[in-house]
């Protein structure tokens, strides 16, 4: 049975948060000086490991063993969301490292780039699976200041380096560890879960045309206000999504803009970004239905009301041997306090799933707090993650020998 080294696997931990630190969480967008700072000190950690190590031309950190393979492959990414949290993506990294170093053998690792989307959707483990074409990278820019990617690569120092692809023959499947980002465990008092699918999330631009006007001298009887307009859509999809939604069905109106935005101006147009989630592609397509169906209401009323569907990931399944190996390891390491549950957020591992096996591990987010600085797991529960999946690894690696052993011995 493999033994991680607890203290090692904190230190590496806390000397990544320390890059970029910004409170109590860390502050390091994609591709900024204090992401760069972090992806070349995993580098360094991954060579120290026996590994070898490189940074391709999307900005993904690769550890690869210099076993001929199959191999398992580990990883997350190390970007953050703005003032975020400490562990959020950091985790799965290092406990990719972790587990490279305490079996010593059959172990790569990767750092995605971008999973938390500050040019695109998770960039760095498409183009890895070979989903990012040269036009795709072309159309990416920075989502807060509209830098083209290609300009933020260049600026990193990656602009000339041919980015890595899969070889699927190398590898058993791929295992990423995440904090679960919401309540589910630390409420119940369990300390793993093992992800059984990852939602899809559909995702919407809706905009709204009325009048711009005086807002004193505009009787309200004939004010086209395309901001009451919005109101009163989220107010009406507030009031029917809960009799069609599922147990985990969530959605969000993430950002509201009125034009011009002034106190004495009727607005004249407004817009929303509005999100759902869910495991089940039925129920996506009923609640996208529905949505369809209020919006047609709103634009029978006094202003023009369009949907625009901005992008439909699709529900992801993991694999059910790698799913049992993570299980089984949890009983093994804490018996009776681990659970199955699917992912309300996405993650790379939807992107690897498409070309490989793969699974995921959750601990528990203290308060269920996550893309905040106040984010948090308790040691021992970091400590107990990885050694479950040190096992899971040890385990699957184990399997595959003995497998090939009896093959050739017939």
């Amino acid at each position: 049975m493999p033994e991680i080294d607890a203290e090692r696997l904190l230190g590496d931990l806390r000397a990544l948060a320390a890059i970029g630190a910004y409170r109590t969480g860390v502050h390091r967008p994609t591709f900024s000086p204090d992401d760069m700072r972090a992806r070349h000190w995993l580098l360094a950690r991954l060579e120290e490991a026996g590994l070898d190590a490189s940074i391709d031309g999307i900005g993904n950190v690769i550890g690869r063993t210099r076993e001929a393979g199959p191999v398992l492959l580990l990883g997350s990414h190390v970007e953050t969301q703005p003032h975020a949290g400490w562990l959020d993506g950091a985790l799965g990294v290092i406990y990719g490292l972790e587990v490279a170093r305490t079996l010593g053998r059959g172990i790569d690792v990767a750092a995605w780039a971008d999973e938390e989307g500050h040019y695109a959707s998770m960039p760095g483990s498409r183009s890895f699976i070979g989903a990012l074409s040269e036009a795709d990278i072309e159309a990416c820019v920075n989502r807060d200041d509209g830098t083209p990617l290609r300009a933020a690569l260049a600026r990193a120092g990656l602009a000339d380096r041919p980015r890595a692809q899969l070889e699927a023959e190398r590898y058993l499947g791929y295992l990423e560890a995440h904090i679960e980002q919401g309540d589910e465990l630390d409420t119940s008092g369990l300390r793993v879960g093992v992800v059984t699918s990852i939602v899809g999330i559909w995702q919407y631009r809706i905009r709204f045309e009325g009048m711009q006007n005086h807002a004193g001298t505009t009787r309200m009887a004939i004010r086209r206000d395309a901001g009451v307009a919005l109101v009163r859509l989220a107010a009406a999809i507030d009031r029917r999504f809960p009799e069609i939604a599922g147990p985990r069905t969530v959605w969000t109106t993430g950002r509201i803009v009125l034009h011009p935005g002034a106190p004495s101006v009727v607005p004249g147009s407004a817009q929303m970004l509005f999100q759902i989630r869910d495991a089940d592609p039925d129920r996506l397509a009923s609640l996208e239905g529905e949505l369809e169906r209020l919006v047609a209401e709103a634009d029978a009323g006094p202003c023009r009301v369009q949907l625009e569907r901005l992008s439909a990931s699709m529900p992801t399944l993991m694999d059910p041997r790698l799913q049992l190996a993570l299980e089984q390891a949890a009983e093994h390491h804490a018996a009776g306090a681990h659970i199955r549950m699917p992912s309300g957020a996405g993650h790379d591992a939807q992107n690897l799933a498409r070309r490989l096996p793969a699974a995921m591990l959750f601990i528990p987010s203290i308060g269920g707090i996550s893309h905040h600085y106040d984010e948090n797991t308790a040691d021992p529960d970091i400590v107990l993650g990885c050694q479950v999946l040190a096992t899971a690894a040890e385990s699957i690696l184990t399997e595959k020998s003995g497998g090939d052993t009896a093959r050739n011995a017939q």
